[in-house]
């Protein structure tokens, strides 16, 4: 049995979870809000198995029921609309905001069905808009760690170095990214365009993130050595807007 410190741990991860979903929800951040439901859902039932306070046991149990019901609402609604090609969800990031780290604006859209990725961005050209991908290609490898995810194919499509000094460069660095990732097999494929200018993100299990910025939408720290620079969730952010939607076909599934 838990001690009592750390079931405390767990409770108070689990309302905080309870309490994001909520405001998720009341935000019509639908994915977001049933995927921390689901999770703050899991750690109140594991509270439940290890509380010996029949009268708390009920009054969790009552909670738990009603996140459950409105959790289940937010599916099936989400699953229409997704289903007619409705689906539509927009966020929008405030400039210097902070808590925006890739996981946390793909995360929730990331299941075993992901096998293929497609990047549309021109903007993956100076070094800090590489790190962007470095950073977004270690949160699909951490996907295939950590939730048994499946993701083999990584596709991206970008822009030449306006600089044709910086060409061979930009080049090189990119093409570090796709040996690495072949140690965690997964093959990246990179192809440039010149007329390139809309981005968006295709995720093979129909999800299309389309952001105002790219994968571009954080600001500089003030030294390599301030805190948020190792951090996205840290680092503050320039305005931007996100919009979501699902398709049940996409680019992406025909490879």
């Amino acid at each position: 049995m838990a001690d009592e410190r750390t079931l405390q741990g767990v409770e108070s991860s689990a309302i905080g979870l309870l309490h994001r979903a909520v405001e998720m929800d009341q935000k019509e951040r639908f994915t977001e809000a049933v995927f921390c439901y689901s999770e703050g859902i899991k750690l109140l039932l594991d509270v439940v198995k290890a509380t010996t306070d029949e009268k708390k046991k009920q009054h969790l149990r009552k909670n738990i029921a009603s996140y459950m019901d409105r959790a289940e609402t937010i599916k099936k609604s989400v699953e229409k609309l997704k289903e007619s090609g409705k689906y539509h969800e927009q966020i929008k990031i405030e400039s210097n905001s902070v808590g925006h780290s890739y996981e946390k604006i793909f995360g929730s859209y990331m299941d075993e069905a992901l096998t293929t990725v497609e990047i549309e961005d021109p903007y993956i050209r100076n070094v800090h808009q590489i790190y962007n991908l470095l950073r977004f290609c270690e949160l699909l490898v951490k996907h295939n760690q950590d939730k048994r995810g499946n993701v083999k194919m990584i596709r991206l499509l970008t822009g030449l170095e306006s600089d044709t000094g910086q060409v061979d460069s930009q080049k090189n660095k990119l093409f570090q990214i796709k040996s690495s990732l072949q140690k965690f097999n997964i093959n990246l494929t990179i192809e440039f365009s010149p007329t390139l200018h809309d981005r968006e993100i295709r995720f093979n299990n129909g999800w299309i993130i389309k952001i105002g910025r790219g994968l571009d939408i954080y600001k500089p720290t003030e030294t390599k050595f301030s805190i948020g620079s190792c951090d996205f969730s840290l680092r503050h952010c320039h305005e931007t807007t996100i919009d979501i939607f699902h398709r049940k076909h996409t680019k992406t599934d025909t490879g």
